[in-house]
C-alpha cells in the first residue's frame, strides 16, 4: 500500500491546463484575501510603522559604476511584478492562437463585454473627475481582478458551467491586455529614446531566436532580462516587458506527439531491464534514459506551456500576494471614512467598478446576443451574465497597480483610490457570489 505525504495526491491528479489555470487562479485568489486582511491588520495596529518601514527599505544592485536603489516596495512593484504581466503575456497569446479567443464566434462575446466593461467604468470616473486633481486615475476602474473573480466562482461549484467560467476567463484576458495597452500609452511620463532604441534591439532579438526556432528558456530569460533593463532606464514602466517578451516565447513544439508513445515504451522497457535498487537509488543507465525521456516529453511541449506551467506557483504563491501585503495596507480612520468615500476619486472608482461595469459587461452582452451579433455560452443566461458581471467590479490587482501609477508622489490620492478600490472590489464579490448562488436563473439543456 502506498503512503502519500501530505499534498501528494493534490499534486499526483492529472488536470488539463485549463484546470490547472483555474486552480492556480482559484488559489491566487485565496492567498490574495488572506494577504489583504494582514496588510489592513497591519495598517491600522501599533505595528504600522514597522509595517511601512519593512517595504521602504532600500535594496542596491551596484555593478561598478553602475547603481541601483530602490525600496522592496519599489522592487516588487516593478520587479516581481514583471512576471506577473509575463504570464498575462503568455496566456493572452494562448488564448488569441490556440484557445477560446483564436474563434471569433465564442470569442465575440467576451471581447465585446470585456471592452464595454473597459469603456463604461472610465467614462463614468471621468464624469466626476474631469477637469480635476484625479482626472488621470480614469484607467484605475477599468481592470478586473481574474483570480478574485474566478475564486468567487469556484465558491459556487457546479452552479457555473464550464462554458461561463471561460466567457469570464476570456472576458479578464481582454480586460488585462486593455489595461496593459493603457498603462503602456497613457502612463508613461517621459521616454528616453537612447534606451529605448536599445530595448527594440533586444526584442528583435528575442523574435530571431523564435524564427530561429530556439526552445531553450535561458536565451530568452538573459535578452528579457536586458530588455527590462533597458525599458526601465527609457521611462516606460518597467514591467511591461513581461507582456511584450512574452509574445516571443515559442506556443509550437519542437517536435509533434504522435510518436511521443511509442519512443516512451522503448525507453521504459529498457528502464525495466535493469534491476531494481533501494529506495532513491538509479543504475546509470536508468538515469540517462530518464533524462532523455524529459528530454523527449520537453520536446512536444512548447517553451510557452512549460513557462506557464512552472510560474503559475511561484506567481500565485509570492508575487501576487506580496504586491498584496505591500499595497492593501492603509490606515483606515473610521471617523473620517465616510467623507473619503464621497471624494471624487473614490466615488468615480466604486462607481466605474459597480455601475461600470454592470453597464459595460452585462449592458453589452444583452444587446449583442439580441442583435444576434453574439451567442451566450453554452448552459448560462443573461441572469449569470449579470452574476458575472458583478464580479467584473472586482478590480484590485491591477487597480491598484494603476493607481500608483496614476497619482506617483500623491500619497494622499493614491489613498482615496485604495479606498474606493478596496470597497467597490469587496461589494463587487459579495453581491456576485450572493446573485450567482441565490437569484441567477440556470440555463440547462433541454431533453
Amino acid at each position: 500500500m502506498k503512503l502519500y505525504a501530505p499534498w501528494e495526491k493534490v499534486f499526483e491528479k492529472i488536470s488539463t491546463p485549463f484546470e490547472h489555470f483555474i486552480r492556480a487562479q482559484t488559489t491566487t485568489g485565496k492567498l490574495l484575501m488572506f494577504m489583504t486582511i494582514l496588510a489592513l491588520i497591519l495598517a491600522n495596529t501599533p505595528l504600522t510603522e514597522n509595517y511601512a518601514q519593512l517595504f521602504q527599505t532600500k535594496i542596491d544592485l551596484n555593478i561598478g559604476s553602475w547603481k541601483l536603489s530602490h525600496s522592496i516596495h519599489y522592487w516588487i512593484n516593478d520587479g516581481l511584478m514583471t512576471l506577473f504581466f509575463f504570464m498575462i503575456g503568455l496566456e493572452i497569446k494562448r488564448e488569441v492562437l490556440v484557445g477560446e479567443l483564436s474563434n471569433i464566434k465564442v470569442a465575440s462575446l467576451p471581447i465585446m463585454a470585456a471592452i464595454g466593461g473597459m469603456v463604461f467604468p472610465a467614462l463614468i470616473y471621468l464624469s466626476l473627475n474631469a477637469n480635476d486633481i484625479g482626472s488621470g486615475g480614469w484607467g484605475i476602474p477599468m481592470a478586473t481582478d481574474i483570480a478574485f473573480a474566478i475564486s468567487v466562482l469556484a465558491l459556487l461549484g457546479k452552479r457555473i458551467s464550464t462554458a461561463l467560467v471561460t466567457f469570464l476567463v476570456a472576458l479578464a484576458i481582454v480586460d488585462d491586455l486593455g489595461a496593459i495597452l493603457v498603462i503602456a500609452i497613457f502612463y508613461t511620463d517621459q521616454i528616453h529614446l537612447a534606451p529605448l532604441a536599445l530595448s527594440s534591439v533586444a526584442f528583435l532579438i528575442l523574435v530571431i531566436f523564435n524564427r530561429f526556432g530556439i526552445h531553450a528558456v535561458l536565451p530568452y530569460f538573459v535578452m528579457t532580462t536586458l530588455m527590462w533593463f533597458f525599458v526601465f532606464e527609457s521611462g516606460i514602466h518597467a514591467t511591461i516587458t513581461g507582456v511584450i517578451a512574452a509574445m516571443t516565447i515559442p506556443l509550437k513544439p519542437k517536435q509533434t506527439s504522435s510518436s511521443l508513445s511509442k519512443e516512451t515504451k522503448k525507453l521504459m522497457a529498457e528502464y525495466d531491464k535493469y534491476p531494481q535498487c533501494e529506495d532513491y537509488m538509479l543504475h546509470e543507465n536508468q538515469k540517462a534514459i530518464l533524462i532523455n525521456l524529459q528530454d523527449k516529453i520537453d520536446a512536444v511541449s512548447s517553451p510557452a506551456a512549460r513557462l506557464e506551467h512552472s510560474l503559475h506557483l511561484p506567481v500565485a504563491l509570492i508575487v501576487i500576494p506580496l504586491f498584496a501585503l505591500v499595497n492593501a495596507g492603509i490606515a483606515i480612520d473610521f471617523n473620517s471614512i465616510g467623507t473619503v468615500i464621497i471624494e471624487p476619486i473614490s466615488m468615480g472608482i466604486i462607481l466605474g467598478l459597480v455601475v461600470g461595469k454592470i453597464v459595460g459587461i452585462f449592458g453589452v452582452s444583452w444587446l449583442a446576443v439580441k442583435l444576434k451579433i453574439a451567442k451566450l455560452p453554452s448552459k448560462s443566461s443573461m441572469s449569470q451574465i449579470f452574476g458575472i458581471a458583478l464580479l467584473g467590479g472586482i478590480g484590485f490587482t491591477m487597480s491598484i497597480f494603476i493607481a500608483d501609477l496614476a497619482f506617483l508622489q500623491n500619497p494622499e490620492l493614491i489613498f482615496q483610490a485604495k479606498v474606493g478600490i478596496l470597497l467597490a472590489s469587496l461589494f463587487a464579490g459579495l453581491s456576485g457570489f450572493l446573485w450567482l448562488k441565490y437569484v441567477a436563473v440556470i440555463n440547462r439543456p433541454s431533453h
